[in-house]
């Protein structure tokens, strides 16, 4: 029987990840002939070559390949076996995990109103995070925007938020009351590779006739799409509550009729028996109702 040091497998998926060494140990904060030590050794631990070092960079091997999906489930469990373990010592600890634009205060300041004796911590996630976060045990709960991916996860919608267009404010839609598909049907929205349930929805892609959303340019960053939009090379399709920046004077957001709203939910995992959950799960849907704010507010 093979013990595998978990520190060398995240090495390795690590470097699985980058297909280099110098960007991993980078990442890792490693040197790199240390780093490249250490996947030797895992590797004489499995008995198989893992990478092809290349002057071009590192690639897997067939058994690396096979050795890679096992890997990232191994860490996940390990993760998941931890966050269990510390969770049943610490009962009275909640991570809320909360997306720009969305504001938990009220629900996490009657939380601990009700509950003082709880250590009750807050987290800000990217766009792309509530799934992986939750299930890597970094957050006990998301509040956030779907679509993401609810496998494993419990979901509970909160409250609904109009969807609306992000413009530059010298834009001929600027300043209307509403505006629909069609006065969009050729106007060039951000695309996001793969992330295919958010380009499906944030795009509305395909459209209701079938037709593709037109292709705009390729971001990654919120600030890099707002930028983008100011200088007129593309708009986007936003919540109405998750427009800008305030300081951002240079874009606007236009109700965008005819389609199905935003849906904010609160997102656990499924059979989390941590008891602070219900207990949270009770304020967010008697604090957490949406904001109010009217077309045109960032």
């Amino acid at each position: 029987m093979t013990d595998l040091d978990l520190r060398l497998v995240r090495y390795f998926t690590v470097v699985a990840e980058h297909r280099h060494f110098g960007r991993a140990a980078a990442e890792l904060h490693v040197a790199q002939p240390s780093l490249s030590r250490q996947i030797r050794r895992l590797e004489q631990q499995l008995g198989a070559n893992l990478l092809d070092r290349t002057p071009q960079g590192t690639r897997l091997t067939e058994a690396g390949e096979v050795f890679l999906p096992l890997a990232k489930e191994l860490l996940h469990s390990a993760t998941k076996a931890a966050a269990s373990t510390q969770a049943a010592a610490q009962p009275s600890r909640i991570t809320i995990g909360y997306m720009t634009g969305i504001i938990v205060t009220p629900a996490v300041r009657e939380l601990r109103r009700l509950h003082p004796e709880a250590d009750v911590r807050t987290l800000h996630l990217d766009w792309n995070e509530p799934s992986t976060a939750l299930l890597e045990h970094r957050v006990d709960v998301a509040v956030a925007r779907l679509p993401f991916p609810t496998d494993q996860l419990r979901v509970t919608v909160l409250y609904d938020e109009p969807r609306a267009v992000l413009v530059p404010l010298d834009h001929r839609l600027a300043g209307k009351e509403s505006v629909t598909l069609d006065d969009i049907a050729d106007e060039p929205l951000p695309r996001v590779p793969g992330h295919p349930l958010w380009e499906a929805f944030w795009r509305i892609d395909p459209r209701p006739d079938g037709r593709p959303a037109p292709d705009g340019p390729l971001v990654e960053a919120l600030e890099d799409k707002i930028e983008l939009i100011a200088a007129g090379q593309a708009v986007a399709i936003v919540a109405i509550g998750h427009g800008a920046p305030s300081f951002r004077r240079d874009v606007t957001t236009v109700l965008l009729d005819g389609v199905e709203p935003s849906h904010v939910v609160l997102a656990t995992r499924a059979g989390d028996r941590n008891r602070l959950l219900a207990a949270f799960r009770k304020c967010a849907e008697a604090h957490l109702t949406g904001p109010d704010l009217a077309p045109g507010t960032a």
